[in-house]
């Protein structure tokens, strides 16, 4: 039987949690109306198995405000929706109910204050993906979206210029102070927002630590979360086999031969119960 070093921090982040207790109370209320659908627009949170149980109880997952009707009640998302398409929510006349992480939404209005007057937004993050979107909306100047130094470096920027260093709530930190330090050599009016969240640093440094002390490690939640992915990526860098699934099903016991011990951690939008099952997976491994 392998032993399992399980995060403490695995699971649930608050932004998650809150945005799901707000689902759950619009659910009940809508079971007392006559009329009108339960719409989240775009995957309330980044987990296909937490979606399809919504989705079997009537939710519906709307892509584009286009599809909404003045009789729904809508959830934004918890990585938050750009304002454009917010504006587009609510001229829909639709009951708007706002699921935003509330860290989220404190990065995004940092970032409306930060470039009021133009300044320019230097954004570390993925490019494609809806917070990193949502962020963007609310810079007042230009923006520029990097995912890696290499991106950074092929950006002009202008040393006589003001520029605003923000980044995606669920980025690496570590990485995000080197790249600060490089950009403060560069740009002597370089304003920097601390918009990565606590629980994400947590959790890095957790996966980090229970990967040094074990000989695999096992990342549990979806593969369209971003956090989700940087904690398997953290986990890799040590040097050890590590497997990122979104259901205990994907593991193969042979990948586990002669590993004793097996780390275990999981994506702020991970439920319990797929954590859960992977560990009793893991405990039973023959020895």
């Amino acid at each position: 039987m392998a032993t399992v070093l399980r995060a403490k921090t695995a699971g649930f982040c608050m932004g998650v949690g809150l945005a799901l207790r707000k689902l759950d109370q619009a659910l009940k209320e809508h079971r007392a109306r006559s009329s009108g659908r339960l719409v989240m627009l775009g995957p309330i949170i980044h987990n296909p198995q937490v979606l399809a149980d919504y989705e079997a109880l009537g939710v519906f997952c709307a892509q584009d405000p286009s599809q909404l009707n003045a009789t729904d009640r809508v959830l934004i998302r918890a990585h938050g929706i750009t304002r454009q398409v917010e504006e587009a929510v609510r001229a829909t006349g639709a009951d708007v109910v706002d699921a935003t992480c509330p860290k989220v939404k404190r990065a995004q209005l940092a970032i409306e204050r930060a470039t009021r007057d133009g300044e320019e937004l230097l954004l570390f993050g993925e490019a494609d993906h809806p917070e990193v979107r949502g962020l963007v909306s609310y810079a007042h100047g230009p923006a520029h979206v990097f995912g890696s130094r290499d991106e950074l470096a092929a950006l002009h920027v202008d040393p006589e210029r003001s520029y605003v260093l923000a980044s995606q709530t669920t980025q690496d930190r570590s990485v995000f102070e080197q790249l600060e330090k490089e950009l403060r050599d560069r740009l002597p009016r370089l304003k920097v927002l601390a918009t990565i969240c606590d629980a994400t640093r947590e959790r890095q440094e957790e996966a980090r630590s229970i990967a040094a002390r074990v000989d695999a490690m096992v990342v549990v939640g979806g593969r369209q979360s971003g956090n989700t992915r940087r904690l398997a990526d953290l986990a890799a860098q040590s040097g050890i086999s590590t497997y990122h699934i979104e259901q205990a099903e994907e593991l193969r016991a042979e990948d586990f031969a002669g590993k004793g011990r097996v780390g275990l951690t999981a994506g702020a939008s991970t439920p319990r119960k797929l954590i859960d099952a992977t560990q009793q997976w893991l405990e039973q491994l023959p020895d």
